[in-house]
């Protein structure tokens, strides 16, 4: 495990943000005009606003990103529109964000990523505080720990037994490298002392639909993207957060 990693964790376990999904809404620089009382009264906004979620299409920061954009259109008046732009754990989009104009007109939707990334690359285009301006906490949400149907586990227990007695033998997927399913994943190995390949997918439904097919028959991601498949049983969830931390 590389000096970078282990930073990555180190940081990860000490704002508790391993297994859960927290999903804020940054404005660029400046931030919102609404978050001003002297610019409150004016126009604003007066055109669409473009919403970046540095994510792939279909993700937990992008569905939530979608539901919170269309309900700002109706408050608002004015179509705010979500635009995906995935690439580097989330880095792509959020530096796109940094580079726009600040007047409030581009907003940033991002997951614990956003604060985690800079321990996770060598080289990264943004300050996660001193380039935005947090607006609100709008959704947190746990990662899952699930398997193939043909998996003998049922438990966390039988897992990891199940991973002691066959070292090398099992795959994990995890949505995007330096995500808290990726660093979980990760933690899991170091704290169980297990030998598991670790498989980076551009998005969570990639790497649910990864574990469906049996290509990794384990994945760690957010909850919300893999609910419909633990419930009609194509894949099997057997923990959260509380059952691994």
């Amino acid at each position: 495990m590389s000096a970078r990693l282990r930073a990555a964790l180190a940081r990860v376990a000490a704002i508790r943000a391993v297994f859960v999904l927290a999903i804020l809404i940054a404005a660029v620089a400046a931030g919102w005009p609404i978050l001003s009382p002297a610019r409150a009264a004016d126009t604003y906004p007066d055109h669409k606003i473009r919403m970046i979620v540095p994510f792939a299409a279909g993700g937990p920061t992008d569905v939530i990103g979608r539901m919170v954009a269309e309900r700002l259109s109706d408050v608002f008046g004015q179509q705010i529109y979500a635009e995906d732009l995935p690439g580097a754990g989330g880095n792509l989009g959020v530096e796109t964000a940094k580079r726009a104009d600040p007047d409030g007109y581009t907003v940033l939707v991002v997951s614990t990523g956003f604060i985690i990334n800079p321990s996770m690359y060598s080289k990264i285009g943004y300050d996660p505080i001193k380039d935005f301006a947090p607006i609100s906490l709008v959704a947190a949400s746990p990662n899952v720990v699930m398997v193939h149907p043909s998996v003998p586990a049922k438990n966390l227990k039988e897992l990891i037994a199940l991973v002691k007695a066959n070292p090398g033998k099992f795959s994990f997927a995890q949505p995007a490298t330096g995500s808290t399913p990726h660093l979980a994943g990760e933690l899991f190995k170091q704290k169980f002392n297990l030998d598991m390949v670790m498989v980076p997918f551009n998005g969570a439904p990639l790497a649910v639909n990864s574990t469906m097919g049996g290509h990794t028959p384990i994945a760690f991601t957010a909850l919300p993207p893999a609910i419909g498949n633990i419930k009609d049983g194509s894949v099997r969830g057997i923990a959260d957060r509380k059952s691994v931390v």
